[in-house]
């Protein structure tokens, strides 16, 4: 039973601190993210751009505006939307600074503030858990055009064999941040496949390597009128 509740205590605990960090602390977030990542964490992010193929776009959690900076600057038309009042600040300066216009709001993956058929992919990077939700996958269904696409990043590891990766990977595993691939498409994976694709979209996975770390991309296509 400890043996059990340690990993369940520091998981929680772990939730709690990213919590006040997407929120009170916000402007520690890049930081930190850096430094769990072990410097990757940018990276990880980027792995999405290629695959962001039909405009506009929209970023469902942009956080500190990394990837609407990105993409902006790429000539991308991006939008976003994200509920934390710290990170909007935060990714509107990010975006003003470097003589970028932002286009975010406010708001919830639960109830996008924008028409139907409004966008050619929706992205999301490390998302917290409203993305499983199902009024989120409705939302995104909805705003997508047909024969759109949403690319979910929702978990990364770490592979390199120094020690400090050793540590943060095993770190991750007891915290569940980066679960074993077997036990992700045995569980969330496989329901949120079936929620995706009972909503007429086209579920695919990719595996994205680096040297020293691996990140799982999810791929759902809405349908197309034949």
């Amino acid at each position: 039973m400890r043996g059990q509740l340690a990993p369940e205590l520091l998981s929680k605990s772990l939730r709690f601190f990213f919590q006040l960090l997407y929120h009170q602390f916000a402007w520690a977030y890049d930081l930190v993210a850096y430094t769990v990542s072990l410097g990757q964490w940018s990276e990880w992010i980027s792995a999405a751009y290629s695959r962001l193929d039909v405009q506009p776009v929209l970023e469902v959690g942009f956080g500190t505006g990394q990837l609407q900076f990105d993409l902006t600057q790429k000539g991308f038309a991006v939008y976003g939307i994200d509920e934390s009042r710290q990170m909007a600040r935060l990714t509107r300066q990010k975006l003003v600074r470097g003589g970028l216009e932002p286009r975010i709001l406010r708001g919830v993956a639960q109830n996008l503030p924008f028409p139907a058929n409004s966008f050619g992919c929706v992205v999301s990077t490390f998302p917290a858990e409203y993305i499983f939700d199902l009024e989120t996958i409705r939302e995104i269904q909805r705003v997508l055009l047909p024969g759109g696409k949403a690319v979910i990043c929702p978990v990364a590891w770490i592979t390199g064999k120094t020690i400090p990766q050793r540590l943060a990977a095993g770190l991750f595993r007891v915290t569940h941040e980066s679960p074993p691939m077997q036990e992700l498409l045995a569980g969330p994976l496989q329901a949120y496949s079936e929620r995706l694709a009972d909503l007429g979209f086209k579920v695919s996975y990719e595996v994205v390597e680096s040297n020293s770390s691996k990140m799982l991309l999810i791929t759902a296509q809405k349908s197309a009128p034949a």
